[in-house]
């Protein structure tokens, strides 16, 4: 925080990151007849074009927010490195903004953590299973668990899946889900996991499907949790840290955006061995270029008015 108070040090390092060449391009023409005006803090570029000045949040994720940088990388540096994530309120004492433009600011910066999906498929020795998020029915009033536990699936029927994928000693991949059938479980695998690499799953029928195309082991945890190789405990590390991020940091995670912080938590696992965490900070500002995320968007109102508007 006291190195990006400083407005040089942040114009320093985003154009760094931004144009490694050294040379500034426009982010709309991409021509580099592009000078910096000290005095407004903006690029312009002199090429003729209706937007001919622009500044370093142009093209990014920070695209039309009045914060300055000085308050974003610093956010993005602790989304990065909290091992359990940081909350909205967190930040909204850290750098004096409101709690709800803390809030947008983090779904931003999870924005440039998704996708990030290294050296293709995952290969070897992979873990397969599902996590179910949501509260837990002793904890709801008797009402509230009747209504919610009466539709098919049991103590399931009220929680949102997640499905992982981990190959042993590298990444993980995570897709949030709708049920545990054969058409929602085995496509993420197929596309994920590369054929004939080792799986691991627990006793799910759905997993039997994969016989053909990979060697699949099972591990039934109704009678043991390891058999030699044959487990699921570095998956059940995730989910342990995933499900502490959750409750601990986030109390309460409406569905709608469940999938922002799974992409968040496989990114900070799937960077957990680099040197130091500035190496992460930079792989998550690496991808903050060419995306965008509007409120109305984040809130699901854009969809809605574009819902509206074609009636």
């Amino acid at each position: 925080m006291v190195y990006f108070a400083d407005a040089d040090n942040c114009r320093e390092f985003m154009a760094k990151l931004r144009w490694p060449d050294g040379k500034v391009r426009c982010p709309y023409c991409n021509s580099d007849d592009v000078a910096w005006l000290p005095n407004a803090k903006v690029y312009k570029c002199y090429q003729q074009h209706r937007k001919q000045k622009f500044s370093l949040k142009v093209g990014t994720i920070f695209e039309d927010s009045p914060i300055g940088l000085d308050k974003w990388l610093p956010v993005m540096w602790l989304i990065v490195n909290s091992k359990n994530g940081i909350s909205s309120w967190e930040i909204h004492r850290a750098i004096g903004v409101t709690q709800k433009t803390a809030w947008f600011m983090l779904q931003r910066a999870r924005l440039a953590m998704q996708g990030d999906k290294k050296g293709g498929k995952l290969s070897g020795e992979v873990e397969i299973d599902e996590s179910w998020i949501g509260g837990k029915a002793r904890n709801m009033h008797k009402a509230a668990r009747v209504k919610k536990l009466e539709g098919k699936g049991g103590g399931y029927s009220h929680k949102i899946g997640v499905q992982g994928l981990l190959e042993r000693g590298g990444d993980i991949r995570a897709h949030v889900i709708d049920d545990s059938r054969f058409e929602t479980l085995i496509p993420n695998v197929d596309e994920n996991v590369e054929k004939g690499a080792r799986v691991y799953t627990d006793e799910l029928k759905t997993y039997f499907q994969l016989r053909g195309d990979y060697v699949h082991n099972v591990i039934n945890h109704t009678e043991m949790y390891v058999n030699g190789q044959i487990h699921l405990n570095g998956l059940e590390n995730f989910w342990s840290l995933f499900k502490r991020g959750l409750g601990g940091t986030y109390v309460s995670v409406e569905p709608f955006h469940l999938f922002r912080y799974v992409d968040e938590q496989c990114f900070r696992y799937n960077h957990r061995k680099d040197a130091h965490d500035g190496e992460r900070f930079v792989v998550a500002m690496q991808q903050i270029v060419g995306r965008r995320l509007t409120y109305k968007e984040l809130t699901g109102k854009e969809a809605e008015t574009t819902s509206e508007e074609a009636f």
